[in-house]
């Protein structure tokens, strides 16, 4: 019987990369998007299954976990979705930060909370919340964006800790500047940026997105089964650079 997993935001980027790994190594993924067009597109692409639904909907969440459950084990869940935002400290509002915290912490504990239920009834799992290296940095104009992943990797310790009797592992990962659709276009408009990043970038060049993957499929799988609660940075030695 193949593993299930489900991966957040799975419809694109580096979440749309991992879902790809996980389906590509016979495991049943469900990638949970808020867009029909690209979640359906991206599923179908890949060979995984869709899931519309807003991870805002914190009300929401619990359904969502026990329908996908219905259909079997849950064995894997990749923490993947999240928002971003650039702004200035000061034009930063209340709704703002809220908003960021909500997506990228709330959901990711109550999405995480239904599935453990899941995981315990069944003999374990892993789970692998994604971070960002804006965690480690001091990073100008994202001040929410940076304490949300900054949550996700305390969370991650405190519930390795927690629910490691039960057989489930919690890991993270933290991408440095991966090449993205997204990330390419920001920086090819802003090349003093770009050239900063590479040079204090020892391997010299951007991650792939199945750079990314090929790391949570590592803490998917039997591989890591004696590691829980690590922070994996995958950013080319960015954050040891000088």
């Amino acid at each position: 019987m193949s593993k299930v997993a489900i991966v957040t935001g799975g419809n694109s980027g580096l979440g749309f990369a991992t879902a790809k790994k996980l389906c590509e190594n016979g495991i049943k993924t469900y990638i949970v998007g808020r867009n029909k067009e690209r979640t359906e597109s991206a599923a179908l692409e890949i060979g995984a299954i869709p899931y519309l639904f807003d991870l805002g909907n914190l009300e929401g969440i619990p359904n969502m976990i026990k329908e996908i459950a219905n259909n079997g084990n849950i064995d894997i869940l990749v923490n993947n979705a999240g928002i971003h935002q650039k702004k200035e400290f000061t034009e930063v509002t209340d709704k703002d930060f809220a908003n960021i915290m909500n997506i990228n912490v709330q959901s990711v504990f109550a999405v995480s909370r239904e599935v453990v239920k899941v995981m315990k009834k069944n003999g374990g799992g892993s789970i692998i919340n994604i971070s960002s290296m804006a965690s480690q940095y001091g990073l100008p104009k994202v001040i929410a964006y940076s304490a949300s992943k900054g949550a996700i990797e305390v969370m991650t310790r405190a519930m390795a800790v927690e629910l490691a009797e039960f057989n489930i592992r919690v890991n993270c990962v933290a991408p440095g500047f991966i090449k993205t659709k997204m990330s390419t276009n920001a920086l090819d408009n802003d090349i003093q940026r770009k050239n900063k990043i590479l040079s204090r970038t020892p391997l010299g060049y951007l991650g792939e997105p199945s750079t990314i993957a090929d790391a949570v499929y590592f803490y998917a799988s039997s591989e890591s089964s004696y590691v829980t609660g690590t922070v994996l940075p995958i950013d080319g030695g960015n954050s040891i650079g000088f």
